[in-house]
C-alpha cells in the first residue's frame, strides 16, 4: 500500500478534504463526507486496454446493426429508436419502482440471437429464477451471474463475450484494487470506467442500474452521469400503477423523451397511448377541470388539470400543487389576482395533474389558469374544449412550439374546440374540419369566452 493515504470525499459532488467536515464547502451538503483510501492500488487496472489508432473522419462508416430493439416500444422511444451498440445507459429510480423488472423483461427479447449477461449484486440466482418464471422470461443465450467483484465480472465477460451486459446495480460493484467499501465514490467511479472501457473496446451495450440518494439524485459521483451515453430516470408513485421513464441525457436521441408503463402482476406493460388512458377517467360536468397538451420530447401528451378552490378558514389561503411546479402555480395565481381581480388570497387552492404526469412546460399555463378560473367561479368548462399556451406577467398569452402536433393529438382524442395563442393560428399548416380554433391574446378573452359559454 505504498503511497496510500486517507482522504474524505463528499459523496454528493466529489470534493476531497484531508479531514472530515460536517458541511461540504463546495456543494454545501451536510454529513456527506466518507473516508476513502486513495493511492493504494495493488493490482493492475481493470480497464480493458485495446489497440486504438486515429482514423480519418471521412473514412469512418456507420454499421447497419447499430440499433437493436428491446422488445418494448416505449423504451425504444426513450432511447431514440433502440439500444445502440457500444453504448452505456444509466437507469436510475426509487427502490421498488421496477428497474430490475424492466431490465429482466427486455433481456428475454435481447437474448434472441444475441448473448445477454445479467449481473446482479443484490439478488441470488434462485431469486432471479423465481422472478423470471413469474415474468415468463426464457432464452438459451441469457446468462445470469450473481457477483459483486468487478474483476470477476470482467473475467466472465471475456469468457462469454456478451453483446449486452446488465449491471444491477453499479453501487454494489467493487474492485480489489481499492480498500473503500462498495458504493463509495471511488468504487462507483472506477467500476463505471472499467465497464465503459469494455463496452467501447468490445462493442457491447451496457445497462447500469443506479441507486438514488435521499434528495432524489443519482447516488455516487456526478461524473458518472457525464461518462455514460444516456441517463434515464424511472418516475412514479408507489400508490400509482403508472411508471414513466424520462431521458435526461441521450447522445443518440432526443432528451426529455418519456415512455409510459403500467405495473401489473406480470411485470411492466407499456402504454402506447397515455393520453387516452388519462382522459378516460375524466369526470363529466365538473368545475375546476380543463384539458391541456404538453410536449414530452417528440410526443404530445394530453392531460387533465384539476383545480379545487375552497373558502379558507385561516387568514391566508393554503396552496398545494401535485404534478406542476408550485412556484409557477403561485405566479399564475398572482397574475389572475392582479389582472382579473379574482380573490384567490382568501381561498385554499389545490392543483392536481391526473395520471401522475408532471408538467414542466410553459404551454400548460393557459389550461391551468382556466382550471383555476373554473374552480373559483364554479363554472363548468365544456368537455370538448382543450387549451394550451404560455401566460406572461401582463396576462398575455404567448405562442408555443409544435402547434401542429398538439392540434393533431387533440383532434385524435375528439376535442372539437381548441383555445390556443392567436399568433399560432398563422403557423398551422392545416386546419382540421369540424374543429373550431379560437385564438386568444390575453386571459381577459378567456374569461369572456367562459362567460359566453355559461350564458349559452
Amino acid at each position: 500500500m505504498k503511497g496510500s493515504k486517507i482522504v474524505f470525499i463528499c459523496r454528493e459532488c466529489g470534493y476531497q478534504s484531508p479531514k472530515w467536515l460536517g458541511r461540504c464547502p463546495d456543494c454545501e451538503s451536510w454529513n456527506s463526507f466518507d473516508e476513502e483510501m486513495v493511492g493504494g492500488e495493488t493490482k493492475k487496472s481493470t480497464s480493458v486496454a485495446t489497440e486504438n489508432r486515429a482514423e480519418k473522419f471521412s473514412e469512418l462508416k456507420v454499421p447497419t446493426y447499430m440499433r437493436s430493439k428491446t422488445g418494448m416500444g416505449e423504451l425504444d422511444r426513450v432511447l431514440g429508436g433502440g439500444l445502440v451498440d457500444s453504448s452505456v445507459v444509466l437507469l436510475s429510480g426509487e427502490p421498488g419502482i421496477g428497474k430490475s423488472t424492466l431490465l429482466l423483461q427486455i433481456s428475454s427479447e435481447l437474448a434472441r440471437g444475441r448473448k445477454v449477461l445479467y449481473v446482479s449484486g443484490e439478488e441470488s440466482k434462485g431469486q432471479l429464477k423465481l422472478r423470471a418464471e413469474r415474468l415468463g422470461i426464457t432464452g438459451d443465450t441469457l446468462y445470469l451471474l450473481t457477483e459483486n467483484n468487478l474483476d470477476a465480472v470482467l473475467s466472465e465477460c471475456e469468457r462469454i463475450k456478451p453483446d449486452v451486459i446488465i449491471i444491477d446495480s453499479v453501487q454494489t460493484m467493487s474492485s480489489d484494487r481499492f480498500t473503500s467499501a462498495p458504493g463509495s465514490i471511488t468504487q462507483v467511479r472506477e467500476s463505471s470506467m472499467a465497464l465503459i472501457s469494455y463496452a467501447k473496446g468490445f462493442g457491447a451495450a451496457v445497462f447500469l442500474v443506479g441507486h438514488v440518494n435521499k434528495e432524489g439524485g443519482i447516488s455516487g459521483p456526478k461524473v458518472l452521469e457525464h461518462m455514460v451515453d444516456a441517463v434515464l430516470y424511472f418516475e412514479g408513485e408507489r400508490t400509482n400503477s403508472y411508471r414513466i421513464i424520462r431521458a435526461i441525457k441521450n447522445r443518440f436521441g432526443p432528451t426529455n423523451e418519456i415512455g409510459v408503463f403500467e405495473m401489473s402482476d406480470r411485470g411492466l406493460v407499456e402504454i402506447p397511448n397515455p393520453s387516452e388512458v388519462v382522459m378516460a377517467e375524466r369526470p363529466k360536468n365538473t368545475s375546476g377541470s380543463c384539458a391541456g397538451c404538453v410536449m414530452q420530447g417528440t410526443r404530445p401528451i394530453i392531460s387533465e388539470i384539476q383545480a379545487l378552490v375552497a373558502k379558507s378558514v385561516y387568514s391566508s389561503g393554503k396552496r398545494t400543487s401535485d404534478g406542476f411546479d408550485y412556484n409557477r402555480m403561485c405566479l399564475l395565481i398572482a397574475v389572475l389576482e392582479k389582472r382579473m381581480g379574482l380573490k384567490f388570497y382568501e381561498n385554499d387552492v389545490y392543483l392536481n395533474v391526473a395520471g401522475g404526469i408532471h408538467l414542466d412546460e410553459p404551454s400548460a399555463d393557459l389550461s391551468i389558469a382556466m382550471a383555476l378560473i373554473s374552480g373559483i367561479a364554479d363554472k363548468v368548462i365544456p368537455d370538448s374544449l382543450i387549451a394550451f399556451g404560455e401566460i406572461g406577467l401582463a396576462g398575455e398569452v404567448r405562442a408555443v412550439s409544435h402547434i401542429d402536433y398538439r392540434v393533431k393529438e387533440a383532434v385524435r382524442l375528439g376535442f372539437t374546440k381548441i383555445l390556443l395563442p392567436k399568433k399560432n393560428l398563422t403557423s398551422l399548416l392545416k386546419v382540421p374540419e369540424g374543429v373550431e380554433l379560437v385564438g386568444v391574446e390575453n386571459i381577459y378573452e378567456v374569461l369572456v369566452h367562459m362567460v359566453k359559454r355559461e350564458a349559452e
